[in-house]
């Protein structure tokens, strides 16, 4: 599931993750709409901008946490504020990892599948 207020982004997102990752994605347009749909797609992860109205990324995942059927659901921050400090605060939310933006369409499967594989290997 990928939550993203603006529109050319998500429809560059959902091409970079639907047809050149090969991802099954849920694309939402803030956060209630992400909110409302985690229940009916059930993500293994949520990737969340950062600054959106209304429900921020952070907002969303403490929302989303506070979910007991989703209380360890691993989700990425997408964000163009990439400073080493803003970076560290939203790891300590409980992100896995952040993304910066502009973020390559071509790659950022494989690097969703990277931070996925490192979160899978400190688990075991």
């Amino acid at each position: 599931m990928y939550i993203e207020d603006e529109p050319d982004i998500r429809a560059v997102a959902e091409i970079a993750l639907r047809q050149v990752a090969g991802f099954e994605v849920k694309i939402c347009e803030n956060g209630y709409e992400g909110i409302e749909a985690i229940h009916s797609f059930n993500p293994q992860l949520v990737l969340l901008d950062v600054m959106m109205p209304n429900l921020d990324g952070p907002q969303i995942l403490k929302k989303i946490h506070a979910m007991p059927e989703f209380q360890n659901t691993p989700m990425i921050f997408i964000t163009a504020k990439a400073q080493t400090e803003e970076i560290d605060k939203l790891k300590k939310l409980g992100a896995l990892d952040v993304i910066t933006k502009p973020f390559n369409p071509m790659t950022i499967g494989n690097d969703i599948r990277i931070i996925w594989q490192r979160y899978h290997e400190s688990k075991r």
